[in-house]
Parts: structure tokens; sequence; C-alpha cells
């Protein structure tokens, strides 16, 4: 599908949410693009988690996921961060649908590691077809990163991931990374362009690590999945770190 902008918000979604942000998206809709929100929710997860006194378990950068903490996720990103976003959102004078997994099994997927990360998944399938009527009518989808198994199993799945995955399934032009830094950094400076080669040897390197891995990771397979450019950056006016297929620099 032609001119979709996919953006991912993670951290505290409404430090996200500025003037300028709205701006930006108001200014890309009156250029005919099409956008599409993932929203992650870790930040508050963890919070609630804390308050039920709940022990957070974190393995090799994801979210380790029992049956209770699978519960908390979906009690707070379908029952509390989706619709705060998506109040943002009307109040701004947007058209918008909050998402998730159960709408038509917007997202299928599979365990990625039951028996180490509990009901952790990564995702198989996008419903296109249901994003793309949406986007046909004007609305901006705005989803859960949350999946289901083809037996109806619920999957907390990487936000980052299910950002990429519907970028890739949506033939999107650019996809927006939003974190808590302004990009990729390399010898104390932010990188402005990367190629996909390039994380490879950043990776080699360890110049690349922590939250920023399984980032770039997911932004290397929606590039070579069809994605014409990603941006991880924090504001959304901003370019930030650029990764691109075709090679930058040696």
């Amino acid at each position: 599908m032609k001119k979709v902008i996919v953006i991912k918000m993670g951290g505290v979604a409404s430090d996200n949410l500025t003037k300028s942000f709205f701006e930006q998206v108001q200014h890309w809709q009156k250029e005919g693009k099409k956008v599409v929100i993932v929203h992650g929710g870790g930040h508050y997860i963890s919070e609630m988690m804390q308050r039920l006194n709940v022990p957070v378990m974190i393995h090799d950068g994801l979210r380790v996921t029992t049956e209770e903490t699978l519960k908390i996720s979906q009690m707070v990103l379908i029952g509390q961060v989706q619709p705060m976003i998506t109040t943002y959102f009307q109040q701004e004078g947007f058209s918008v649908v909050g998402l998730n997994a159960s709408c038509g099994q917007l997202i299928t997927g599979t365990f990625l590691d039951k028996s180490t990360l509990g009901a952790v998944g990564e995702v198989k399938e996008v419903d296109t077809e249901l994003l793309e009527h949406l986007l046909e009518a004007k609305h901006i989808p705005i989803i859960a990163p949350l999946g289901l198994t083809e037996t109806g199993e619920w999957l907390n799945i990487n936000a980052d991931h299910v950002a990429c995955k519907v970028a890739e399934e949506l033939q999107a032009e650019k996809l927006y990374l939003l974190t808590d830094v302004p990009g990729v950094k390399k010898e104390n400076q932010w990188l402005k362009e990367i190629t996909t080669n390039d994380v490879s040897k950043l990776k080699t390197a360890k110049i690349i690590k922590g939250g920023m891995l399984p980032k770039l990771e997911s932004a290397v397979a929606a590039i070579k999945g069809g994605v014409k450019e990603v941006h991880i950056t924090n504001k959304l006016q901003h370019a930030g770190t650029l990764i691109k297929s075709k090679e930058v620099y040696a």
C-alpha cells in the first residue's frame, strides 16, 4: 500500500504526544499520507506489576510473560494505554480506531520460546485488509502489541517487532521507531544515516547493545521486507538515525 507511514510509540506514551507530534501527523495527512500507530506500554506494565507485587523478569531484553503477567499486560495495554492515546488524538481532531489482536485476529503469532519466555510471541501474519479498509476511510489505526495464536492463545509481542511487521506488510514508505534517545550513537556522535550492513558491523563491534539491539534488528528485517526507510528518533519531526538498505559509508 502506497504512502503509508508507520509510527511506533514507546516509553511514556504521553511524552510523545506533543503539539509538534500532532502537527507533523496533520502535515503528512495533508500530503495524502496514511498513518498507522503501534504503541508499546512497557513502562506502564512494569508500574502496574510493581503495584500488584508481581516480579518483573527480563530475558535478553524481552519481558518473561507468565499467565499473570499476560493478564496485566492485556489490562494495561487495552484498558489504559490505548484509550489514553486514542483520547489524545481525538482531542486534536483526528479520526482514530483502537485495535488489538481480537479485532478480526489482526495479529496472528506464534510462541517465541514458551519454556523460557512464557507467552512472548512473534508476528506471523497481519490482517492488512482490515488496516487498508480503515486507512482508505481516513482513520488512523492505533494498534496494541498483542497477538493471538491460530488456536486462540494470547501473546505479548515486542512493539518494535509489531511495528516493523505492520510496516512490512503494508509496504510502508517510512517507519518511525520513537524511543528515549535521538538515534544510534557511535563514539559520542549521533549517526545520521546507517545501512543494514552497517548494523551488522556495529553489532559485531558491540557498539549497539541493550534495548537498541532488538530495535535495530527489527528495523533491518523491515527494510529487507520492503520498507523504504526506518528512522530511530525521540521526536517525530526529527529524522534521527536513518536506516536504509543502500550502503552509505564503509
